[in-house]
């Protein structure tokens, strides 16, 4: 049986000068993402944190 570990991140959200909301993951550089609205960028940033966790199981699967 596969199991899931479920792992926490603490996020930065603040407000853009032009508008709407900007995230940051500040463990993982460069992992930022935006939103028109608060909840938008919650979900944004959901989707910014899986998407380089992926990337990172894919250098590292191909590195070993």
């Amino acid at each position: 049986m596969k199991t899931k570990k479920i792992l926490t991140y603490s996020v930065t959200f603040e407000k853009a000068k032009e508008g709407g909301y900007i995230a940051y993951v500040p463990i993982l550089p460069g992992c930022m993402t935006q939103g028109e609205t608060f909840e938008e960028t919650k979900e944004n940033v959901k989707d910014a944190i899986s998407a380089y966790i992926e990337v990172l199981k894919e250098a590292y699967s191909s590195a070993s």
